[in-house]
């Protein structure tokens, strides 16, 4: 039966202890197998030839790092499509990111791979030479197959639905510009920047909730506390993403002293980033608390905060900071929340001495009305989602290309992102007066908070290295879709995971 072919991990190591006791020859494959084609196939009878047995491996759902969406065919269908193949024994699902493990549980006469494979270079993640290495380590031997070869994510782009259509057609065009190898090497050149991140440092914390219905008494909603979680939020939250693809980061925020939280601040900052805070006495570090559902809709929000203006000695501090140190960076990246950190004076230094200045002035339920990009009498790059941006300029009802250029030519910005979410992003390049739009590259969104702030430290790094504006807006889209899919600032976005999607993406 078909189903006597499909085993745990552990039961296919039995089999393969029995199979080399009995002085048979063990052949092992690993892979995603998302869309089973032509190419697996013949990658699969090759492998067989090479001995008695047959073990091949795949991917768990929750290990698939080829970015939302994928795989498309859960673990248990890709499963049983490879387990209807005459040339393969069993097969078995492998829940971790490497087939490390598995080579070390099945210690393999033979390790088949594709010839794409040849190469260690190719590889984004580094792993390949690592399980070359172990299945060495077992006396075994590494095989590469050289059969015709398919891209599996360049079928379920153009033949699956996994994007509509405005999104397929997007790529089709930048792919003719833009190959993921050439995409993944220029942001690999980001390597040489040195970059400051300033704004407001937040504590962002989750209260997880179950719905309980309505109040017995009164129009009010009653939910059962489940459990919480705190997150490092704002200008922390962007040092982190940055730090993952230049070379040094610094991150410069204010913390309150009663409490600072700055042991757990400092806990959450990635090994990259060196932080620089300044210190506001009898005053708390800024807390936001949402309570959410299970779906993680957000039901109510508390601000922990004072309102009032920022001390004049903390003021005068942080400001002969910067007047020393804002011009050793090649990016200064100013993730601006309106909370009352960020005082004129400071702007002034900003933009009179930061070599490329990328700016974002979010409008909040703390600052609404009150925060608009104008604070800045100039920035190199500006993005704002579509509400920010019409609130700065009064305009409700002009084109975004319209309201966008007024804005950039008011703060002298040479390039201007507009966020749209479900809608994408655009991008001006106000010097070359070309627009480009990237509509969403995400099929799906856990928590869209920190999204704003990826999109503005990947995208800013981008144009403070060179690269093309639609570059930068494809590489900030990319990295956006995949931030879209973390609860909140839990954790920065990871380079391989954005070549991974890239790769996906440009296939």
């Amino acid at each position: 039966m078909l189903n006597d072919k499909l085993l745990s991990l552990e039961a296919l190591a039995v089999k393969s202890r029995e199979f080399r006791q009995r002085g048979k020859r063990v052949v092992l494959c690993h892979g995603v197998f998302d869309l089973l084609h032509n190419g697996h196939i013949r990658h699969l009878q090759k492998a067989k030839e090479q001995g008695d047995f047959l073990l091949v491996t795949l991917t768990a759902d929750t290990y698939v790092n080829k970015g939302p969406g994928r795989p498309v065919f859960a673990e248990q269908l890709r499963a049983e499509m490879i387990s209807a193949l005459a040339c393969v024994d069993y097969v078995a699902v492998n829940h971790a990111a490497t087939a490390i493990k598995v080579i070390q549980a099945m210690r393999p006469h033979v390790y088949a791979k594709g010839a794409d494979y040849k190469s260690s270079k190719k590889d984004l993640t580094g792993n390949i030479l690592h399980e070359k290495n172990t299945v060495k380590k077992y006396g075994g031997v590494v095989y590469y197959t050289d059969e015709i070869t398919f891209s599996s994510s360049s079928l379920l782009n153009g033949y699956f639905g996994v994007f509509p259509e405005e999104t397929k057609r997007y790529l089709q065009e930048f792919r003719k510009s833009s190959s993921d190898s050439a995409v993944i090497g220029r942001i690999k050149s980001l390597a040489s920047l040195r970059a400051l991140v300033f704004g407001d440092a937040i504590v962002d914390e989750y209260c997880y909730t179950s719905p309980l219905g309505q109040t017995g008494k009164g129009n009010i909603l009653a939910v059962k506390y489940d459990s919480e979680e705190q997150f490092a939020g704002g200008a922390l939250a962007a040092a982190n993403h940055l730090s993952r693809f230049v070379g040094s980061v610094t991150v410069a925020a204010a913390l309150g002293t009663r409490p600072s939280h700055e042991a757990f601040i400092r806990s959450k900052l990635t090994k990259g980033v060196r932080p620089q805070f300044f210190y506001i006495p009898n005053e708390t570090t800024l807390v936001k608390r949402r309570f959410v559902d299970p779906d993680l809709a957000k039901l109510f929000e508390v601000y922990f905060y004072n309102e009032g203006a920022l001390p004049a000695p903390v003021d005068r501090q942080v400001c002969r900071w910067l007047e020393k140190m804002v011009g050793a960076f090649d990016i200064v990246v100013v993730p601006d929340f309106g909370n009352g950190f960020i005082t004129p004076a400071m702007i002034k230094i900003l933009t009179r001495k930061a070599k490329f200045l990328a700016v974002n002035t979010q409008v909040n339920s703390g600052n609404r009305g009150y925060h608009v990009i104008h604070r800045y009498p100039r920035a190199d790059f500006v993005s704002l989602n579509e509400p920010e941006l019409r609130l700065a300029s009064h305009n409700r009802h002009d084109s975004l290309e319209t309201v966008a250029a007024s804005v950039a030519k008011k703060v002298g910005a040479s390039f201007i992102a507009v966020t749209r979410g479900t809608n994408g992003a655009l991008m001006m390049d106000v010097k070359k007066k070309k627009v480009c739009s990237v509509p969403a590259l995400s099929t799906k969104v856990v928590d869209r908070i920190g999204a704003g702030d990826c999109f503005l430290s990947i995208a800013g790094a981008c144009l403070a290295g060179k690269l093309p504006a639609e570059t930068a807006a494809f590489v900030a889209s990319a990295a956006a879709a995949l931030d879209v899919q973390i609860v909140c600032n839990r954790e920065p976005i990871d380079p391989v995971t954005l070549f991974k999607y890239v790769t996906t993406l440009l296939k």
